[in-house]
């Protein structure tokens, strides 16, 4: 078994869910940061800001998705690991990253917009889905990246 190309799938793997992680921590925790503000004023807003605190955890769970379809697919789950070349597993790393790289970044953003529309929601609470609407168009820019580290991890063969 090559070593290096199970080494190289493996930090992709956990490219992709660190990175998406770290953002997904980033924009709950300043979405949360504003929404115990408004709900300390308004304990009737809670579930509200809720939803709009929650919408930047979805990129850590999509890094989590690619990374376990990653490890899935080296075998690493089932205790079978596949044997790689070096150039195989460096391929599967560079397709683990659109998910990871993206997730860090637009979860961040994300969780700037949710921290906006929590100030929506805190003026105008009637406004709600006009506030959800501004931190889910990040997450589309978060789905194309699922979406291309899903299909290049899935086409690489091993």
């Amino acid at each position: 078994m090559n070593d290096l190309g199970i080494v190289w799938a493996v930090l992709g793997a956990v490219a992709a869910a660190g990175l998406a992680g770290i953002g997904s921590a980033y924009g709950v925790s300043a979405a949360g940061q504003a929404a115990a503000g408004v709900v300390t004023e308004d304990p009737s807003k809670f579930a509200k800001c809720l939803l709009l605190q929650l919408l930047p955890g979805t990129q850590g769970i999509y890094g989590l998705l690619v990374a376990f379809v990653t490890i899935s697919k080296i075998g690493l789950f089932g205790g079978n690991l596949v044997s790689i070349s070096g150039q195989t597993g460096l391929m599967i790393f560079f397709a683990c990253l659109p998910v990871g790289v993206v997730g860090l970044i637009s979860a961040r953003q994300q969780g700037d917009a949710s921290v906006a529309s929590i100030g929506i929601i805190a003026k105008k609470p009637d406004q709600f889905g006009k506030a959800m609407l501004f931190p889910s168009m990040v997450e589309t820019y978060a789905i194309f990246a699922l979406l291309i580290s899903i299909i290049a991890v899935s086409s690489i063969p091993v």
